[in-house]
């Protein structure tokens, strides 16, 4: 009995999980245990499939919106967001590689956070915006 209570144990749950570690490739983590963590939020190593397919439906509109950009403007048309008009004005034709940045790297970090209250409805949005710019510019180049 004495031995145990020389033994001082750290209690490994004192830090939080950090948002990259090594059990983000090797980890097991995908939820949480305690409906108090999973209130509270936090990160997981491994994330579900419906996270990525809304990841892979956001670049994708990300990049079909570029090309209909590049389409619309070859035809006469005009960008109507002063932000993307000047990074055209800029990088020419290579703006989407600045578009696909600024999109990319905020998906990250949602799909990092992913297991906070607001990271989910924001990629929901995001995806419905998206949607719904993409539609608008597919109407355009169909009518016109």
């Amino acid at each position: 009995m004495r031995e145990l209570d020389r033994r001082i144990l750290e209690d490994r749950r004192k830090q939080p999980t950090p948002a990259l570690s090594g059990f983000t490739v090797r980890g097991r983590r995908r939820g949480f245990r305690r409906k108090e963590e999973e209130k509270r939020g936090g990160y997981i190593d491994r994330y579900g499939s419906g996270l990525l397919f809304l990841i892979v439906l956001i670049v994708g509109f990300n990049v079909l919106d570029a090309w209909l950009t590049m389409t619309i403007l070859e035809n006469g048309g005009w960008e109507t967001n002063p932000v993307v008009s000047s990074v055209i004005q800029l990088y020419g034709d290579r703006f989407w590689i600045w578009k696909f940045v600024i999109v990319s790297v905020p998906l990250i970090l949602l799909c990092l956070h992913s297991k906070f209250r607001l990271a989910v409805p924001a990629i929901w949005a995001i995806s419905a915006l998206y949607m719904i710019a993409v539609l608008f510019q597919i109407l355009v180049t169909i009518c016109c």
